[in-house]
């Protein structure tokens, strides 16, 4: 089997990281709500007569509306972020499947998304060369969970098999990436067994296709420090996936920034742990947090003190 091969964009990203910390862009969803869409607005005439509703699907605009999905990746762009990434959270075929949307459309919308974020993107490249900026397909964890019964009364029952857990992110893994995609990021992850089923899918797709671009992860931790589906600590998920070459792993703005700063030594004690073992295969470790604006980055690392280089991507807020 050929090994896959790293993409161009792979071996900037990890060059810029050493030199400086990269920003990623803050939350979609809460700028699309500024932009107070009607339902109507979000259906467009492509989708008028559809029966669900779609004001909670907001993957849908990059094909109804996407100027509008352009124009926030401008803003953010303009606000600093190195990184933004795609409105694709839900658009995998099982993520779509309680709006009724047809399989079809997967690769379509994603597309769509890549291409919204890409115009963007290429249009602050062209101005500054000097400083690069990426593109994240966004993969979020579905409605769905692996780890745990929704049945109160059948402990074993499962909603989906981790199978068609793989076989729902491969898809949108596929589209992402052929779009032009120069990372992936499942986020906002609350099951870590669904993220293993999207790591598995996305190395699947490397092996596959022969390429690779780099990953990044991100968890949801509850006030009491763990995962909110699969309860894991912050230790704990990152044992869940060492085993994936992810280019950065942490955690999103979950609670909000006085809350988070509660999980400040469990990630120290990660990056110490990883220092001591070199468990990553190098001298450095790569931390993502997304949080909001008035968290700073001293609290929660002081890289110089714990004797790595520890590079963050934080959200940009305006």
């Amino acid at each position: 089997m050929t090994k896959p091969s790293p993409t161009k964009n792979y071996d900037l990203l990890q060059s810029l990281l050493e030199d400086r910390i990269l920003i990623l862009d803050g939350a979609m969803g809460t700028m699309l709500q500024a932009l107070k869409l009607s339902e109507d607005d979000v259906r467009g005439e492509r989708f008028r007569s559809h029966p669900k509703d779609l004001t909670r699907f907001s993957d849908i605009l990059c094909l109804t509306r996407p100027d509008d999905i352009t124009e926030i990746h401008r803003k953010y762009l303009a606000a600093g972020a190195d990184i933004v990434e795609t409105n694709t959270f839900g658009a995998s075929f099982i993520g779509m499947e309680e709006f009724h949307l047809p399989r079809e459309l997967v690769r379509e919308m994603n597309v769509a998304a890549v291409q919204c974020a890409r115009r963007a993107v290429d249009e602050f490249n062209e101005r500054t060369p000097h400083q690069p900026r990426f593109v994240a397909g966004s993969i979020g964890p579905t409605a769905k969970q692996t780890a745990i019964s929704t049945k109160v009364d059948d402990p074993a029952w499962r909603a989906v098999t981790f199978e068609q857990m793989v076989d729902s992110y491969y898809e949108q893994v596929a589209a992402l990436v052929e779009a032009g995609a120069d990372i992936l990021l499942p986020e906002t992850v609350i099951d870590t067994l669904n993220l293993k089923a999207c790591l598995f899918a996305i190395e699947k797709y490397f092996q596959d296709s022969g390429r690779r671009v780099p990953v990044m992860a991100s968890a949801t931790f509850d006030k009491g420090g763990a995962t909110f589906v699969s309860g894991q600590s912050v230790e704990a998920f990152w044992n869940a996936v060492a085993h994936i070459p992810l280019l950065a792993v942490g955690m999103n703005c979950a609670l909000g920034p006085d809350l988070m700063t509660n999980a400040k030594n469990a990630v120290r004690g990660v990056i110490e742990w990883l220092v001591r073992e070199k468990s990553l295969g190098r001298e450095d470790a790569y931390v993502l947090c997304s949080l909001a604006a008035d968290l700073k980055i001293s609290q929660i690392v002081d890289a110089p003190n714990w004797g790595v280089s520890a590079y963050l991507a934080l959200s940009v807020f305006r």
